[in-house]
């Protein structure tokens, strides 16, 4: 009898000890690359970076300061945006942000994580080969951003906390009758900075009814004040290595509809172990969802409710 159980239970063991090996191995991945830090001009160091980005074949589509310390250089290539066109809302992950950073004596080069974002954005790639060509034109120093990082099929399905936003659940800004409709009205909303949001970027997605755009939330009034680039991220990017590729914010037009992924989301997929409460949290921008939508939905060429 001994010999017949034990004959059943190593088997599942055996089986549980694999899987909590794999479990063990498999990648965690977090939001930011450190491509370098060290002294030197902030200045100068950013024409460095762009000339290492196109001469890796990168495009620089954008560029903008978002407070004195930093800038922030967006790139894409065609291999981000084939890979942006293969999913309905792809579109959200095809261009990647690069930053030059003033932090104490030091200047911080840093990049947002193609594979991590990838996950994120439910791409059909993994973007591997944009990582790659990415860690040979600026280089790497690790990962960083949660002391802990996130495994691919957790970024898949993220969201921050029970009852809080997944990557599907994203808001809809405006609908126009068709694309072109669409494009039209974002591109003169910021054009005059309505709800003081104005373009970074633009990504048009081929084959695609579908662009992306990057833009700049400066909060200038009091309704979209703790939604600004500025506002957010001197309560909430504390460390020591800063934080700073997760701007500029973003909407995707798709069809004739005008979409941005809430604050809930878009916040906490940077900052995944933010603390809900206490110094630096998210409770020191609780007014934030609300703020950024109304710039949002401003900036692409919508009204707010009464």
């Amino acid at each position: 009898m001994m010999i017949n159980t034990m004959k059943r239970v190593l088997p599942v063991l055996l089986f549980t000890a694999l899987a909590f090996s794999s479990a063990a191995q498999e990648t965690l991945l977090k939001p930011f690359i450190l491509a370098e830090k060290g002294a030197g001009e902030a200045g100068a160091k950013v024409g460095e970076v762009k000339q290492k980005l196109t001469g890796a074949g990168f495009e620089v589509i954008g560029e903008y300061s978002p407070y004195p310390a930093a800038t922030v250089v967006v790139v894409t290539s065609d291999a981000l945006k084939q890979n942006a066109a293969q999913t309905d809302y792809g579109g959200f992950g095809a261009a990647l942000r690069v930053t030059v950073t003033s932090a104490g004596d030091a200047v911080q080069v840093a990049y947002t994580n193609p594979v991590y974002m990838a996950h994120v954005y439910r791409m059909k790639s993994d973007l591997a080969d944009v990582a790659t060509a990415m860690r040979s034109a600026l280089g790497d120093q690790g990962e960083y951003g949660p002391e802990e990082g996130l495994t691919a099929e957790k970024l898949s399905e993220y969201h921050y906390k029970w009852l809080m936003p997944y990557f599907y659940d994203r808001l809809n800004l405006v609908e126009y009758a068709v694309y072109q409709n669409a494009i039209k009205a974002v591109e003169a909303a910021l054009a005059a900075q309505k709800g003081g949001v104005s373009k970074v970027y633009r990504v048009d997605i081929p084959g695609k009814e579908q662009t992306l755009y990057g833009v700049q939330i400066h909060g200038s009034d009091s309704i979209t004040k703790c939604g600004g680039d500025q506002y957010i991220m001197e309560r909430i990017d504390f460390k020591d290595v800063k934080s700073t590729p997760h701007l500029p914010y973003e909407m995707l037009v798709v069809g004739g509809t005008v979409y941005a992924l809430p604050a809930e989301f878009r916040i906490a997929i940077s900052f995944p172990d933010l603390s809900m409460v206490g110094s630096n949290s998210f409770a020191s921008i609780m007014c934030a969802p609300s703020a950024v939508e109304a710039a949002l939905t401003e900036g692409a060429g919508g009204k707010l409710e009464e």
